[in-house]
């Protein structure tokens, strides 16, 4: 699980960065070069070790240039509030693919009402379809404030959210299926 967490905080670093210095310094453009700086530095850094960068990574570098050279050149902070989002979109298509969730279920859930595991698996796709559109909206407001809320607030609680309720509603569903089992 540790893992995971150390996985995602890297993916989204330069988002974390980026809120971290608006937050310190209420300028855009010293958060903005600076997240593109942090990307810039963490990829540099990976690849100085000698570790593989995965898609993702490439792909959140591109986006962090692509957009925070947008919010640089026109002064628009819209561009680069946006890309949260596309990391969401991202995430959900790859959700998309049936039973992704599986591999990450203890077994007893997988092997009791995998079912209900792949019917979790779309439910977090929407999820984080749903959220995009949400980070999408609020960006286009360009209110960094009600960003800075909803990517730190509203995007980890929905999340934490979901999670608590597949877990107790895998609990649940596989005491259930187990207790009918042993009943017939």
């Amino acid at each position: 699980m540790k893992s995971v967490f150390a996985r995602l905080a890297s993916d989204f670093l330069s988002t974390i960065v980026f809120l971290v210095v608006y937050l310190a310094t209420d300028n855009v453009l010293i958060a903005t070069g600076v997240a593109i700086a942090g990307a810039i530095a963490q990829v540099i850094y990976a690849r100085v070790r000698g570790q593989a960068l995965g898609y993702m990574t490439w792909a959140s570098l591109g986006l962090v240039i692509v957009l925070g050279g947008a919010t640089l050149f026109t002064n628009d902070p819209r561009f680069v509030l946006a890309k949260p989002a596309i990391g969401h979109i991202a995430i959900g298509a790859i959700m998309l693919k049936r039973g992704w969730m599986l591999r990450y279920l203890p077994p007893i859930v997988t092997e009791t009402i995998p079912e209900y595991a792949t019917l979790a698996g779309y439910a977090w796709a929407g999820l984080m379809f749903i959220l995009a559109a949400g980070t999408i909206a609020v960006a286009a407001t360009g209110d960094i404030k009600l960003w800075a809320f909803y990517v730190s607030v509203v995007l980890l609680g929905a999340k934490i959210a979901a999670f608590a309720i597949q877990y107790v509603a895998f609990r649940f569903l596989t005491g259930s299926r187990l207790r009918a089992t042993a009943r017939a």
